[in-house]
């Protein structure tokens, strides 16, 4: 992965920061893209310097928002060899209570934003493919939540749910230019989504109860299985949804926690 590009959405922090730094570790130059300015700047200087590291403002659910972030990344490193979709918003509300502006809110960034970066990273992608260089890859990030219903959650559930199919139909129609697209579900990381939880030691005790491996995850995890599906060593996976849960997709019950 030395010397390729990749674009990582929602990079200020949590698992898109730690997405990044692992690709930066690996050797590619990385474009961070957030709406948090101010976080984001800091997280670039953090990684590494100008040359191979910068950030770029961007709403993923504004299309001109996206080109200029495409084109400010083509202008930077004169090419994107990976796209991670990783930029993600909740909206809590009971089903009953959920407002048309905050379901519309949720969905813009979660799938619309994901789908309108892939769109435009893919043309580009098509077009060095047909040069003669190599294909790039996409991985999106879902969550167990795509499988899971979350009654007070609902445009973020569906909104994963989308991803995960959104990551189907891409990767179908992207294999006969040998673009790849895969997805990772996270369970229950370490970030600042969780925080809430991680305060409350009841609700802390039920995210436990049903996470066999007996602990929360780390968003450098989430990012290692990122690398992996962006690395040649993945080069015959395509349409995947991989997660990242602790055991707790299988489970059927609760686990004790002690």
């Amino acid at each position: 992965m030395k010397d390729k590009v990749a674009i990582v959405t929602g990079a200020a922090r949590g698992i898109g920061r730690a997405v990044a730094e692992r690709l930066v570790q690996e050797g590619m130059c990385v474009m961070l893209a957030d709406v948090d300015t101010q976080e984001g700047v800091r997280a670039a200087r953090a990684m590494g310097p100008e040359a191979c590291v910068r950030f770029t403002e961007c709403d993923v659910a504004e299309k001109l928002d996206v080109r200029n972030l495409v084109a400010a990344t083509l202008d930077a490193f004169g090419g994107v060899h990976v796209l991670v979709n990783n930029a993600g918003i909740v909206g809590g509300a009971e089903f009953l209570d959920l407002t048309e502006d905050d379901f519309d809110r949720v969905m813009r960034v979660n799938l619309k934003g994901a789908f309108l970066l892939s769109q435009t990273v893919a043309r580009h992608m098509v077009e060095r493919v047909k040069e003669g260089e190599a294909p790039g890859t996409i991985v999106n990030m879902s969550s167990v939540n795509a499988v899971f219903a979350l009654p007070a959650q609902v445009p973020y559930s569906i909104s994963k749910a989308g991803v995960s199919q959104l990551t189907r139909v891409a990767a179908l129609a992207l294999a006969p230019h040998g673009i790849r697209v895969n997805a990772v579900g996270p369970g229950s990381i370490d970030t600042q989504m969780l925080a809430s939880v991680n305060r409350d030691p009841a609700a802390k005790r039920a995210v436990l109860s049903r996470t066999p491996i007996g602990r929360v995850g780390q968003p450098a995890e989430v990012a290692a299985i990122v690398a992996f599906l962006a690395s040649d060593e993945a080069s015959y996976m395509t349409g995947q949804t991989v997660y990242a849960d602790g055991g707790r997709l299988p489970l059927n019950y609760v686990v004790p926690v002690d």
